[in-house]
């Protein structure tokens, strides 16, 4: 399962990888990618993981979620 995100905030290649390193922190998270310029988010996940959980980590790291989308 696969959670894509559209991120608000992102400004550099640090943002990103910043970013990508909070996600693959999750145990749910088997991988993660960011691309700043796009403004997206995504992680491959192990296991189950809700939308609020992704949402709250990103946004303590000082970037805003403004779309959450789950495929399979």
């Amino acid at each position: 399962m696969k959670k894509l995100m559209k991120v608000e905030g992102m400004h550099c290649g640090g943002c990103s990888a910043r970013l990508k390193r909070m996600l693959e922190a999750l145990p749910e998270v088997e991988s993660a990618a960011a691309d700043h310029e796009a403004g997206t988010a995504e992680a491959e996940l192990n296991a189950a993981l809700p939308d609020d959980k992704i949402k709250a980590v990103i946004e303590n790291g000082g970037f805003t979620v403004t779309k959450i989308e789950t495929v399979d």
